[in-house]
């Protein structure tokens, strides 16, 4: 028997959950809803039905996990719980600072509907949280850093586009070789983010716009730039999208620590992903973690998760004598 998975909104994050719905024989895509009309949605996988939001609740027995596609600005703090009294749900929450609330306001409804719910789910917060936890736990004494990039940032990107004068703009994250050197050669500095990152961004300029007036706007923007060496490249529109109409990115976690009853052996624990597409490698661990959240609802479990609580065996299809025999 499949698992059936919903997915609420139908972005890039939900194209690549569908993908990933293809390459997993022990699951099948039974709906699609938006807050579009459904008309104008066109799904990839033949005879999925595209529904209204609205609908939603018309398939609470229909469902046995719902993905959550939205975003974490304004999306996810309001669908999560909405929807986690109903369905089993995945999300992929990555503001930091607010995981706690959100886990706590997701929480309530997920037991109140007797229901598992998935928060904070892909490659950071996700994968890169779990290898933080796990080297954290075996080298106690010592320090984690976590690299982005070189990647698209897609937030950063839509910041520059909203400045007056742009058109289309991309921004890259990149790590500083420097200090990654420096850790994995043992040591263990306390850096600046401008130590850690640089930003690249390739912008189309309206025709007429002020370029130096927009670099400015880059470069001193709170939050986003101004913390960082930032370098504003202006090119044309075809330019941008022959060379930078991808999305990828990636990036590494380094724990530095140290044993010995004189501390005196240093030791690296390093973790990378390179990803061609981050939104399809997002939804290929939120895919993971939906056939995590379905088995955790047969055996009766309830309320809100995180990677930290799952067992890495309820992500895979295969059995634990599979598992044993040919992973471990």
């Amino acid at each position: 028997m499949s698992i059936k998975i919903g997915i609420m909104g139908y972005g890039n994050l939900s194209r690549g959950v569908e993908a990933a719905i293809r390459q997993n024989p022990d699951m099948e895509l039974a709906a699609v809803f938006t807050r579009r009309d459904p008309a104008t949605v066109k799904v990839r996988t033949e005879g999925v039905p595209v529904l209204s939001e609205s609908e939603i609740l018309d398939w609470k027995d229909k469902i046995d996990v719902l993905v959550l596609g939205g975003g974490s600005a304004t999306d996810l703090p309001v669908q999560t719980p909405k929807y986690a009294e109903y369905f089993n749900v995945v999300d992929s929450f990555d503001t930091h600072a607010r995981i706690g609330e959100h886990f706590g306001n997701v929480d309530a409804a997920a037991k109140k509907g007797g229901k598992v719910a998935v928060i904070s789910v892909g490659w950071d917060p996700g994968m890169f949280s779990l290898l933080r936890m796990v080297s954290d736990a075996v080298l106690p004494e010592g320090k984690h850093y976590t690299y982005w990039g070189k990647g698209v940032s897609q937030g950063h990107s839509d910041a520059i586009r909203r400045i007056e004068g742009v058109k289309d703009a991309r921004q890259y994250t990149v790590p500083v070789q420097e200090s990654v050197d420096k850790i994995r050669n043992g040591e263990t500095p306390e850096f600046t983010a401008r130590q850690m990152h640089t930003r690249e961004c390739y912008v189309v300029a309206e025709e007429g716009a002020d370029k130096a007036r927009i670099e400015k706007e880059i470069k001193e923007m709170p939050n986003y730039f101004a913390d960082y060496d930032t370098t504003v490249n202006f090119i044309t529109e075809e330019e941008l999208k022959k060379n930078h109409s991808g999305l990828p990115h990636g990036g590494f976690v380094i724990r530095s620590g140290v044993t010995g009853l004189e501390k005196e052996n240093k030791h690296i624990i390093e973790y990378k992903l390179q990803l061609d597409s981050n939104p399809e490698f997002t939804g290929s661990v939120l895919t993971a973690y939906a056939r995590a959240a379905y088995k955790l609802s047969k055996e009766g479990v309830s309320g809100c998760k995180t990677v930290f609580d799952i067992a890495p065996a309820y992500l895979s299809a295969k059995s634990a004598e599979e598992l044993r025999g040919h992973l471990l």
